[in-house]
Parts: structure tokens; sequence; C-alpha cells
């Protein structure tokens, strides 16, 4: 008989933060702020951060990355949430926007009450983890990326800051359906039975919507929410509850992925909606690894079309309302609700080793003709329903495998348990496993012995920050990875026994906030674990992890109920002065022989319709020189009455892409294709396309320059080759 070991919980090291926005009486009000910053990285040449894909390098501008930011004052304390359009938080990250704040505002904002969360799309530039594994599949560190992405974060908490107002907050909850499906339901389903059927202790009332008029929303335009219920914090309110939705909880969890979109509304005292903030479990991969175009995804998109719908006419990240989408526990959630099959045969690939006998891959797709459409429904469908013991960390061979959403390389399948002898020689190379890392993995078969791999830094955290925020009756569990659906609901159900045991009986919701603050890959429930699938291989420290956060979680909890003081733990080392880079800079632009930069090589044709796709082509510098926050590499403008160009569209709108295309390396020549699809609610008249950049010179110096095409024609008709889905859906709680 095997003797029961205790490891040390010194291999995973936790640093702690809690904080606690009180819960106030019925009518009291808040001090809140809204900000939104513009933090889209390089759009050329630099590898995408989420796929581990080396081939998959931007080239161009769909949907631009933004971070939005709320600032929340009960008067006793503050905190600050933020969502930003990136794959994940580093420390690196975290630690370069707090220095950032307190050198703007002193000690208001500090390791307490910051929250950082990303939305874990995968269409973004990396190079800004600074844990090599992160890094290594984009050539390194890229201090564009990180310069970026810091300033883009920093600049949204200014402004939310710096707009703070006395106001009221919401809560209101509702499932949505078709825009998720579990994508290792083996590993979901080896989860005890009596868990997945338990009945839900969670105080989630679903709330039946109601017409708010205008007086209530502060007059002015007529705007109209309709909600699911809504609640001041600390007061129960809202309509009757949805019996039979009750009814279906009480039997056990419905799905093996949650479907509640949470939703904290932001009101001035006069009704006027100032933002919303969500959290959704679905990963943001409907734009696949074949994708070029710096993209927000699917919750990036539902963030554009809600602040759209409430300031219409505004350009994106230009607006006063701010609707965050951010990430909740999306583990082992796609949105690629058609499922796996095989590419060729078009069968159903193997449910356990998620592969195909015909030596072909097997990916799953979304519910649209493409990535693009896909990205839109499942957007729509959001902005619809809304309007014990830790081991150094090691990844697992089904790593290597992908997902559904994004398969790997080699012969690598999901599920496996056993070793391979020529990928052993390759991984001892770089460092060996020890028999008690081993042990310590139990059924995971270590392919990266990350945890002793030092050189030339540490490839993944050893210490990672666990956080637990409460404002009124709400829980926010930031957490720093990617908690898979059962794991997040032990987490929610654990934080919620906590607080109970302790008699506060305050936090009526629990939300799990993904992949804030520091990122350590997946978190699976050990059961998950030991099917072995992709989420389990990417479980670093081990079939326990989730035992740890839940001890963790619940101590937080704990301090908060009881008004105790935490040890914020040790800081998460940075390596500044360590960090490799194999990407190159831009060393020089050339425009195309006869050309200048800013000349158009393709006009669009004189008339055009709804529908239609409109291109432009122009000579172009390099993207990477200026990444132009606050601006836009390209313009769709109107004449006017007045006799003056009007800006309609920029890269961030959805129906404008924006792609840069490396014409010769040795001579630095370059261009731009521009597509616009005309809307179906344009406003006829003469129109024209704009591309803006800059240009570095060979000899030094970085330069702007401009071009416009010929005017032409944009006119009522019938539809042209318009898309699916290219018209904004209604709802979203309602309209606006």
């Amino acid at each position: 008989m095997r003797a029961r070991r205790d490891w040390p919980l010194s291999a995973l090291l936790v640093t702690s933060y809690v904080l606690l926005v009180t819960s106030q009486p019925a009518g009291a009000d808040y001090l809140v702020g809204v900000g939104i910053g513009d933090m889209t990285g390089p759009a050329a040449e630099i590898g995408m951060m989420g796929y581990a894909n080396l081939k998959q390098k931007t080239a161009g501008i769909h949907l631009r990355q933004f971070s939005r930011a709320y600032v929340i004052d009960d008067g006793n304390s503050r905190m600050v949430f933020v969502s930003a359009d990136v794959g994940m938080i580093p420390h690196g990250i975290r630690k370069q926007v707090l220095t950032n704040l307190q050198k703007l505002y002193g000690g208001t904002y500090t390791e307490q009450n910051l929250l950082l969360s990303g939305t874990h799309t995968h269409s973004a530039p990396g190079g800004f983890m600074m844990d090599l594994l992160y890094d290594i599949s984009i050539l390194g560190f890229l201090q564009e990326t990180f310069d970026a992405y810091v300033d883009g974060i920093t600049m949204s908490v200014r402004r939310a800051h710096e707009n703070t107002r006395r106001g009221r907050i919401f809560i209101n909850m509702g499932e949505v359906e078709g825009a998720n499906i579990n994508r290792s339901p083996t590993a979901y389903e080896n989860n005890p039975e009596t868990e997945r059927r338990k009945r839900v202790r969670r105080k989630e009332r679903m709330k039946e919507g109601r017409r708010v008029n205008e007086e209530e929303l502060g007059g002015g335009e007529r705007r109209d929410w309709r909600g699911m219920g809504e609640r001041g914090m600390g007061k129960e309110g809202g309509n009757k509850e949805m019996k039979g939705e009750e009814k279906r909880r009480k039997r056990g969890y419905a799905s093996n992925v949650d479907k509640t979109l949470v939703q904290l509304r932001f009101d001035s005292m006069e009704g006027q909606p100032l933002g919303a903030l969500h959290w959704f479990a679905v990963h943001p991969t409907s734009m696949n690894n074949t994708n070029v175009f710096i993209s927000s995804d699917n919750v990036g998109l539902a963030s554009l079309l809600f602040e759209q719908r409430v300031d219409p006419g505004s350009l994106p990240g230009k607006g006063s309302f701010v609707a965050g989408f951010a990430s909740s526990n999306l583990g082992d959630v796609s949105p690629n609700t058609r499922g796996p099959r095989c590419e060729k045969s078009g069968l159903e690939c193997d449910v356990s080793s998620s592969t195909c006998s015909r030596n072909e891959p097997c990916f799953s797709s979304g519910p649209g003709e493409d990535m693009f459409s896909s990205t839109r429904i499942i957007a729509e469908k959001l902005l619809d329903k809304a309007l014990v013991s830790g081991c150094l960390p090691a990844m697992g061979y089904s790593f290597a495998a992908g997902t559904t959403d994004g398969p790997g390389a080699f012969t690598f399948k999901q599920a496996t348990k056993t070793t391979n002898p020529f990928w052993n020689v390759v991984r001892n190379f770089l460092a060996a496993p020890r028999l008690e890392d081993e042990e310590c993995q139990g059924s995971k078969p270590i392919l990266l012995e990350t945890g002793r791999l030092k050189f030339p830094y540490s490839w993944q955290p050893s210490i990672v920050s666990t956080q637990l925020a409460v404002l009124g009756d709400v829980a926010i569990a930031c957490v720093p990875g990617e908690f898979t659906t059962m794991a997040g609901r032990r987490l929610r159900d654990g934080v919620s026994e906590a607080f109970t045991q302790k008699g506060w009986g305050k936090v009526h919701h629990v939300v799990v906030a993904g992949l804030c603050n520091t990122y350590s890959s997946y978190i699976t429930t050990k059961e998950e674990y030991d099917v072995q699938r992709y989420e389990g291989a990417s479980t670093i420290y081990g079939p326990h992890t989730l035992q740890i956060y839940l001890q963790q979680y619940e101590r937080l909890a704990e301090a908060i109920a009881t008004g105790s003081a935490v040890d914020p733990g040790p800081d998460p080392p940075v390596f500044t002065k360590r960090l490799l880079s194999f990407i190159t800079p831009v060393l020089f632009d050339n425009p195309k022989f006869r050309y200048d930069y800013g000349d158009v090589l393709l006009h669009p044709p004189p008339q055009t319709t709804p529908g239609d796709k409109v291109m432009a082509r122009f000579v172009s510098g390099h993207p990477r020189n200026n990444p132009r926050h606050g601006d836009t590499f390209l313009s769709i403008e109107k004449w006017t009455s007045n006799g003056t160009w009007a800006v309609v569209a920029t890269d961030a709108n959805w129906e404008t892409r924006f792609k840069w295309i490396r014409t010769h390396k040795t001579l630095g020549t370059s261009e731009v294709l521009i597509t616009w699809q005309i809307p179906p609610d344009v406003v006829p008249g003469d129109y024209r396309i704009g591309h803006f950049g800059d240009y570095k010179y060979i000899f030094g110096g970085v330069y702007p320059y401009s071009g416009f095409t010929r005017t032409f024609k944009a006119s009522c008709g019938p539809a042209g080759t318009s898309s699916r889905g290219s018209t904004p859906s209604e709802g979203y709680l309602g309209k606006w």
C-alpha cells in the first residue's frame, strides 16, 4: 500500500489581495467612473498570442484592441476593474500599470484594489508575457507590444478616474443559448455525477424583463432598457422569477458549460447609462489560427456593438458609454458551436483524442459561414441577452495536441497518458523531470518540465496572484488563469460557502473574473485532469491545483468576512533585464518605384450600393512605425452639406478591414489593402477612402503621410454581396 504524501505548498506560491467595497442600503449611491483606452499592438509581422502558431503573424487590423476600466468607490474604499482586449494579463504589465498610476495618483491605486483581466482574444500581438514559454512562439519579448498594452490600460484607468461621478449600480443576469459548448466533454463527464447533478445553491435568480421608461433613464433621446430584472447592490428587486428556469436549475447543472451572463450596469444619479460590465464563459476563438488581422474577437465585437447602440454615430473608442465583456471560467469552453469535425470527410472526430482516422485535421467551426460571420453571430448572441498540493509547473503531452479551436502540430493527440521515447529525449535535453515531479503530476505525462527551466529566465510562473473583491452583494474572484466550467463552479460555491460559514450573508453572487494579474495556463478539476485533455495537460501545478486555489480564495473570503488583514505574500520576479527577443525592428521603408507614400494603386468603383465590398490599395510604410493609438490607419469619409469631409468609419469599425502586405523584404516596400463593406443603412452621398501612416526614412526619422481615393457614390439600392450578419441585432437587455 502506497503511503499518502503531502506535497509542500511552497511548490506554488500565491500572492494575496482582498478588497471590500461594502454593501450599502437600498438607494445608496457610489462614486463611479468608466474609461476606455486604445491598446492596439503592432499591426504587422508580429506573432499572435493564443494559438502558438508560428505562421500566424499580424498583417493588419479588423478590430482595434481596447482597455475598458471601471472605478467604484463607496466612500470608504475604492476599486478599479479593467477588462482588456488581450490574451491575458502577466505580472509585468500589472506592475508597470500600477507604477504609472501611482505616479499619477499616489497611493490611490494599489495591489489590493487594481484588478486587471484579459478577455483572452487569440488574435492580438504577443511578446509581452516575460515568461519564456508564452513568448517563445512570438520569437521573444517585444517592447512595442508591452508598451502598447501598458499605455492603453493606463489611459483607460486615467479616464475612468477623471470622470468619476455619483451613480448607482445594478446587477442583471440572463442565460445565453447557442454561444458556447464544452470542447472537452469527456473530461467534464469524468467529474463526479453527484456534483454534475447537484442542486445549485447560489442565489442566482433569473428575472423577467421589464421596460424602463424615458423618465427613469433621465430624459433626452428615448432609450429603452429591457432588463431581466435589476437589483441595486444589497437589495432584492426586479420582477417575478422564471419558475421553469428555477426548477431546471434545482435538478442540477443543466449544461456542461455555464450559460449565465452576469451584468453590472452603471447609471448616473439622473438615470443616464454610463457603462456596463459583463462576465460570460466563452473563449474568444471565433477567429481561428489562420487569421492575420488584429481582432478583439467575439467579446470585443459585443462591446463595440453595445457601445454603438448606446452612443449611435460615435466612432469606436470615442463614445462616453463603456461596455466591457470580461472573461470568466472559460477554460474548456468554445464558441465553435458546430463541434469538432474532420476537415475533409466531415465526420465527427474521436471524442476522446480529437483525432481523425484518415490523418486529417480535427477542428471545430462556429455557427457562421466563415470565422468573421461566426464572430459576429456569437457577439450578437451576447448583445441580445444583455441589451491541496502543488507541483512545479509542467506541461503534458496533450498540451502539444492543441484544441479543437486550434489543433497543434506533429502527431500529438488529446487524452494522451503515456510518454513517447523520441519526445522524451527532446524534453530531457531541456530539463528532465525528476521522480518526484512525475509522481506529483500524477496522470499527466510530462512533455515540458517548465518548473525546472530557468534559462534564460523562468518559462512559467511559480508565484501567482489571487485576488478577491466584494462590491455590495457581488464577490469578484480574480483568478490567474483559465478555469474550466466545473472548476469555476466549485470556486463560486467555495467562496459563497466561506462567506456563509462566517455568518456574512451579504454576498449573493460570486463572479469568476478570468486571466487576472498573472497567467498560469489552465485550472481543471482533479477528475478532468485525470482524462488529460488539453486543459488538463496545461494545468501546470498538478492534479491538486484547483484545491489549492479553493483553499486560497476561501481564506480570502474569510478575511473579508472577519475584517482580518492578509499577508500579501512574495512578489513575483520581473525579468526585464534578461528578456530575449529575436524580433527585428523596422529598419527602413521604401515606396514603390515611381510612387510616393499614400499614393493610390487601386481606386473604388464610381458607383456602389449597400452590401458592396469596396476596396482601395495604397503605397504604405510599416504599421509598426506608429500604432496610431486614439487614431486610425484608415478613414471612410462622407462629403457634407457644409463643404467638408466627415469621418463615418475607422479601422476600429466592424465593416472595415485594414490589411498590410509586404511586397519586397529587401527593398522594404509595402502596400495596404482597405476594404469597406457598405452597410445597409448607409446614407447616400459622395464618399472617399483615406489611408494614414508613417514611414521610416533609411537615413533616420519617422515621418507621417496620408492619401485619399477618388470620390465615389454610395446610393440606396438592392443589396449587393453583403455577408450574413451585416446588420446589428436588436436587444441586449433590450433596446437602448
